[in-house]
């Protein structure tokens, strides 16, 4: 579903955000000369801009983006409340934002931004458009009429969808990404190797196995209750941005909502611009961005050229689902090397380059090792992204405790005990290893990897447990 849903035709559609009218489009290209642009392209970059989407994009330089990612209105057309079982409402889209008086009404609005988006992408440049089975047959045909080349249809196969309450349907269990390039004769970018190793040296498919958004992630209002119907998941917008943009590209978001398409773009290094027209999603947009770290190391986002989320939890799956970013540094498990991680999953040492499990057999002059137990994360012990953990790894190893003990030190030793240095010396580095651990400590790879599944895990079976327990018995009287 969209995160933001922009330029309305009728007089639902026309209000004025933060004193700014709106102002409907002709859909003429020409009528929107380079000499009457107002919107400079570094005055947007890097911000969100509070306006209606089609006249806004207008007033932006012609090819200027590299990339389009729109999650626009689905015109979902609901006109009653829907009840689960136990007769609680179920919160859907019911904003004006998604209203429309026809389909030909929501027809006019979509070729008007699609338009400006064909206007302002660069000769090579994509597009994402997102909907569902409410619109993106019709977004499918106005991109080809307007000229636009699809690429793929993805399909975002959603690992825990919401069920079916009154059993009269299938199960909605995903949403379709149309990528398209700006016409046929475009050379479009495509990050194949980094998709490829994403999805475990297997080549990335266009059924995407991922959940919806929820839990931690999902942005809530002061009473509980979600800021944005639809805010997408990092995860999914990790795959879209890494995929086809490079480091810098510029990103435009038309319907930005809560800023998820805009914050994956400043974890990855990406330039972006958001325009979004309601007031409370813009603020949380920016307050979001505001949190979202750039990543420390360059170098991480390098991609050599131009994974599917797997069954179990992958390195690669850390990155999706923002637990840890490009650029961070590991440690290695004896504290001798650091390496840093890369937007594709892998880890850089030096001038090396390979997967967890690959540089760690290296570095420790092995055939193999595994890359879990060998790295470790420094995680701070206020960190909002991390799930709190136990101070114990697997097998009972403490990870930054303030002896300073690790797996290495032999049984026997006394806890504090010198080691051939004045006890003075000694004193003072267990008062800073003491200090320090207040602040951080040491997790090995393994410990995020069993935290994040069983996160998943508990997401995933949310909703079926929800439905089992509470749909079964009317359901099935509704069937019989």
């Amino acid at each position: 579903m969209p995160e933001q849903k922009n330029d309305k035709k009728n007089s639902r559609r026309t209000s004025k955000p933060n004193g700014n009218s709106s102002r409907n489009l002709s859909g003429n290209l020409s009528g929107n000369p380079n000499g009457e642009l107002n919107l400079a392209l570094d005055a947007a970059l890097d911000k969100v801009i509070l306006g209606e989407c089609a006249s806004t994009m207008a007033q932006m330089p012609a090819q200027s983006i590299d990339t389009i990612f729109a999650d626009p209105p689905y015109f979902l057309q609901l006109d009653k409340e829907l009840k689960r079982p136990n007769e609680s409402t179920v919160e859907g889209v019911k904003q004006a934002w998604d209203k429309f008086d026809s389909l030909q009404d929501y027809d006019s609005f979509s070729e008007k931004w699609l338009l400006q988006a064909k206007r302002l992408l660069k000769a090579n440049g994509t597009i994402w458009v997102m909907g569902s089975y409410h619109n993106i047959y019709r977004l499918g045909g106005l991109l080809q009429d307007l000229g636009f080349w699809i690429l793929n249809d993805i399909v975002w196969v959603k690992n825990n969808p919401m069920p079916n309450f009154l059993g009269r349907r299938f199960t909605n269990a995903h949403e379709v990404l149309l990528w398209c390039a700006k016409d046929k004769n475009s050379k479009h970018r495509f990050n194949y190797r980094a998709l490829k190793k994403l999805n475990d040296e297997k080549q990335m498919r266009s059924d995407w196995r991922l959940p919806i958004c929820s839990g931690k992630e999902r942005l809530r209002k002061g009473d509980g209750k979600s800021l944005h119907p639809t805010q997408k998941p990092i995860a999914l917008l990790y795959r879209v941005i890494l995929s086809s943009t490079a480091a810098g590209d510029v990103v435009l978001d038309p319907f930005c909502g809560s800023g998820t398409s805009l914050a994956t773009c400043k974890m990855l290094g990406r330039k972006y611009i958001g325009i979004e027209r309601e007031v409370e999603y813009a603020n949380a947009a920016q307050a979001r961005l505001a949190e979202t770290s750039s990543p420390a190391d360059a170098e991480a986002l390098f991609l050599p050229e131009p994974r599917e989320q797997a069954r179990d939890v992958t390195f690669a799956t850390l990155l999706e689902n923002g637990w840890l970013a490009p650029g961070e540094k590991l440690e290695s498990k004896c504290r001798k090397f650091q390496a840093s991680i890369t937007a594709d999953g892998d880890l850089t040492h030096r001038q090396r380059r390979a997967s967890i499990h690959r540089l760690a057999a290296e570095l420790a002059g092995r055939q193999s090792c595994n890359g879990w137990e060998y790295w470790h994360y420094q995680q701070k012990d206020d960190s909002s992204g991390l799930p709190a953990m136990n101070s114990e790894g697997e097998g009972g190893v403490a990870r930054g405790s303030a002896n300073g003990k690790q797996s290495g030190e032999p049984r026997g030793k006394p806890r504090g005990e010198p080691s051939g240095e004045p006890s003075g010396k000694q004193s003072g580095k267990q008062e800073k290893l003491a200090t320090a651990s207040k602040k951080t400590r040491r997790v090995p790879l393994d410990e995020l990897r069993q935290a994040l599944r069983a996160t998943l895990k508990q997401a995933a079976n949310s909703r079926q447990q929800e439905s089992s327990q509470q749909g079964n018995s009317k359901l099935g009287s509704r069937l019989s």
